[in-house]
């Protein structure tokens, strides 16, 4: 079972994880953004940067800010109003769990209100991911 069709299914029967479990654990683990090419990433979040910032801090565009993401419980971005979807959700932002958001969306987390169709290449996820952590580490300074 995919980790979409797990969260699917603990989604329509009212279920939630654990509150110490996360779907893909290991926010440390770098195996896909070690294959993405974080310049490329660059010009892949041309297409989030409209919905989403870089940093830790300041006004929440349409989405959550980004900064600080790897490791952070989904939902918990302070000052940001979430779907009903992510703050019952109870995982963590890893690098797997990214790649399987960025997919699709709405198919990894139903009832979410992010309103974009995902990133469906394989090499451009991995290359945001690769952004993402590089973009995301450096914020943790601002």
């Amino acid at each position: 079972m995919s980790v979409k069709h797990y969260l699917f299914a603990m989604t329509v029967l009212g279920l939630t994880l654990p509150h110490s479990a996360t779907v893909y654990a290991d926010a440390n683990d770098t195996t896909l953004s070690a294959g993405g090419n974080p310049e490329a990433g660059r010009r892949v979040f041309n297409r989030c940067k409209a919905c989403h910032n870089l940093t830790n801090s300041g006004r929440s565009r349409l989405g959550p800010n980004l900064g600080s993401l790897f490791g952070r419980k989904a939902g918990t971005t302070e000052g940001y109003k979430y779907s009903r979807a992510l703050k019952d959700s109870d995982f963590s932002w890893t690098e797997k769990n990214l790649n399987e958001w960025l997919t699709k969306p709405n198919s990894f987390l139903p009832g979410n209100k992010m309103q974009f169709s995902g990133v469906p290449r394989e090499s451009d996820r991995k290359n945001l991911i690769a952004y993402l952590r590089q973009a995301t580490i450096s914020s943790k300074q601002n």
